[in-house]
């Protein structure tokens, strides 16, 4: 029996490929992916010597910044899908971090909000986090972190962000 090649794999090419969009190492969408990336390489050792993931503490920051919000609305501003944040709540939930009611307006909806406990890990966390905050602002220019995020944030304006809520990215 003779060895073949796995169905779809071809040898690299000798020349590159001429195809009618700008080069893939100034595509847009992934910049912003490799920085998002060198960015969170930092943040995450702090994250796991406290038994959270990214999306973890992106929802417990969410709720910190609120007094309760409905699911549907914690998706959107967390960047997460509902498939996603439903099972990532049932794990918050199962360790006290957050808490779930149900809305006394409209018996339907569900609504969240961060526990004492879930407080209580933000306060731990904290002063890693800023300090990692504190090493790349110093790395990178305090000055250009802050010029950074107020161009973000008009980038995202000027297309009409906000809308998607995969953390994804393809062009």
């Amino acid at each position: 029996m003779s060895e073949s090649k796995p169905r779809g794999v071809r040898p690299p090419a000798k020349e590159a490929r001429k195809v009618p969009m700008r080069d893939f190492s100034q595509s847009l969408p992934m910049a912003l992916l490799r920085a998002r990336e060198a960015v969170m390489r930092q943040f995450r050792p702090n994250l796991r010597a406290h038994g959270l993931t990214e999306q973890q503490w992106r929802i417990l920051r969410a709720l910190a910044a609120v007094d309760a919000i409905e699911v549907t609305e914690l998706a959107r501003v967390a960047f997460l899908l509902g498939p996603s944040l439903s099972r990532i709540l049932r794990d918050l939930e199962a360790r006290g971090l957050v808490q779930r009611e149900v809305d006394a307006r409209d018996m339907r909806r569900g609504v969240l909000s961060i526990s004492t406990k879930g407080l209580k890990l933000i306060a731990q966390v904290a002063p890693n986090s800023e300090a990692i905050y504190a090493t790349i602002a110093r790395r990178y220019g305090a000055r250009k972190l802050a010029a950074l995020h107020k161009m973000l944030g008009e980038l995202e304006q000027s297309i009409g962000g906000g809308g998607e809520t995969d953390a994804g990215g393809d062009d």
